[in-house]
């Protein structure tokens, strides 16, 4: 396959697969071959199609099982669920769901994230202040598993399945992370909702050039508590996201983007106070996008009001394939001092004055409101957090800058939580830990994570040991297992 010539590793073959039926046979197949090679012995799946860390393309890997074919979207009237395969984009999702049915998943603005990876990590996007997680509308999932005898069986779980392993086992896939128990075909959801008619989307950057150490305290501060105040969903201040792009200075811009619904009636409104709270309380002047910052770049003169869909592919930004390496935190209160002195000077005014990568950026994404009130039980233990950031940092295969690269974001993510031995503690007065759809295997380190707290517990909090339990029982043989993955329970 073309495919397994352009992987950054040799696996002993790539799988792409059509079926839930296939994927099972495939499955059957590969764990019950014998390895050409002893040192490869993993079996991995491709759903999410971004392969932050070695979880799918290992140099331990020996079979990658492709489920990109599977991307079928229609309303399962058995299950009274709307169904969506595993291999779906999101924005195949959204353009094919929300056409024939008015309803949406309140997913990520990334469109080319598979759902086989987004959906059990508990995604997140622009519509989930107003209608919380993806998992909370998740009521259903195939998984093709492998039992103690190397015998592969597609199980349907539900969340209100009698049956208290199958329960667990939705319970597992709504929050608990992917390639842990076996292989998702399917999901299906109940209760989605609706997405506004119409939405005002803002696009606006400031230079950085203007900025001194207290215009940018001033704008991170007015940005925490804005959102900190407006954490109620029936409002259209608690329906508004919206993404901070602290860029490293050598992109010459910070950025911001926002969304908010205007068929509430005090939409526009909404608009123009969160914009006045926060670049209302700063000197430089607000202009244009003038680059790509992180994955998005949107250019526009004005605010605009458009539809919803229209909105969503404004968002959808694509380039190059590159590298990238991604670090998380939860934030529970508006960033502290020494946080924000910490990203100043890491973002390249203080620290890495010589480093240039106009991709490499802290952004800060809204949270909490109809998030912070979940419909039903998910394994997504953070539930009372008002921003997420997301540490971001790219670059292209064979640039020689690479150790420069990381070594940025290991440095600034340390630096930022400095307070907490380098890493936002789960639980902590201000921080509550990690997320898991932004694996970091540096958080298994104590080079950089010096804070006492396990990967497990920032990533799970108290959710793991249950975690743990469902992977012994549907994962005997851990078949499916990579540097972050759950570790089976000890048989009782």
């Amino acid at each position: 396959l073309s495919l397994h010539d352009a992987l950054p590793i040799s696996p002993e073959y790539v799988r792409l697969v059509r079926t839930p039926q296939e994927t099972r046979a495939a499955l059957a197949e590969a764990v019950n071959e014998v390895p050409q090679d002893p040192s490869r012995t993993r079996i991995t799946v491709r759903a999410g199609g971004h392969c932050y860390e070695d979880f799918v393309c290992g140099e331990d890997v020996r079979v990658i099982l492709d489920v990109s074919p599977m991307c079928g979207v229609f309303y399962d009237s058995a299950l009274q669920a709307y169904c969506v395969e595993a291999g779906a984009t999101n924005w195949h999702v959204y353009s094919h769901l929300y056409p024939v049915s008015g309803k949406t998943l309140p997913g990520g603005s990334c469109y080319s994230v598979g759902l086989g990876g987004h959906i059990p990590a508990g995604g997140f996007g622009l519509l989930s202040r107003q209608h919380g997680l993806t998992v909370d509308y998740l009521y259903a999932v195939e998984v093709a598993v492998v039992d103690a005898d190397r015998k592969v069986k597609l199980v349907v779980a539900r969340r209100d399945d009698q049956d208290a392993r199958l329960a667990d086992l939705l319970w597992a896939h709504a929050g608990g992370g992917g390639g842990n128990f076996g292989v998702v075909t399917r999901f299906w959801f109940r209760g989605l909702p609706e997405p506004p008619r119409q939405v005002l989307l803002t696009a606006l950057a400031w230079d950085w050039k203007d900025f001194t150490k207290e215009e940018f305290a001033a704008l991170l501060t007015a940005y925490g508590e804005y959102f900190q105040a407006h954490q109620d969903a029936s409002t259209a201040a608690g329906k508004l996201f919206g993404l901070l792009k602290l860029n490293h200075v050598s992109n010459g811009q910070i950025g911001l983007l926002a969304q908010v619904d205007v068929d509430d009636p005090d939409g526009r409104q909404a608009m123009a106070d969160f914009l006045e709270a926060v670049d209302g309380r700063i000197g430089p002047a607000a202009t244009k996008m003038r680059s790509v910052m992180g994955e998005h770049f949107v250019h526009m003169d004005v605010p605009r009001v458009m539809p919803w869909l229209t909105a969503t592919q404004a968002l959808n930004s694509s380039g190059e394939n590159r590298c990238g390496k991604y670090k998380s935190a939860y934030l529970r209160k508006p960033f502290t001092e020494r946080q924000i002195d910490a990203m100043w000077a890491y973002l390249g005014n203080e620290e890495y004055t010589d480093y240039v990568n106009k991709q490499a950026l802290i952004q800060v994404d809204s949270y909490g409101s109809a998030i912070n009130r979940p419909l039903h039980d998910t394994a997504v233990r953070q539930r009372d957090s008002i921003l997420k950031l997301q540490y971001q940092v790219y670059w292209t295969k064979q640039d020689p800058d690479e150790d420069a690269h990381l070594a940025w974001i290991r440095d600034t993510y340390r630096a930022t939580f400095a307070d907490t031995g380098g890493v936002p503690v789960a639980d902590g007065d201000v921080t509550d830990g990690c997320y898991i759809g932004y694996p970091d295997v540096d958080l298994n380190d104590e080079r950089w994570n010096g804070s006492g707290q396990s990967w497990e517990t920032l990533y799970y909090k108290d959710a793991y040991a249950k975690l743990q339990d469902i992977k012994r029982h549907w994962d005997p043989l851990n078949v499916f297992r990579h540097a972050q993955s759950i570790r089976p329970a000890a048989a009782e």
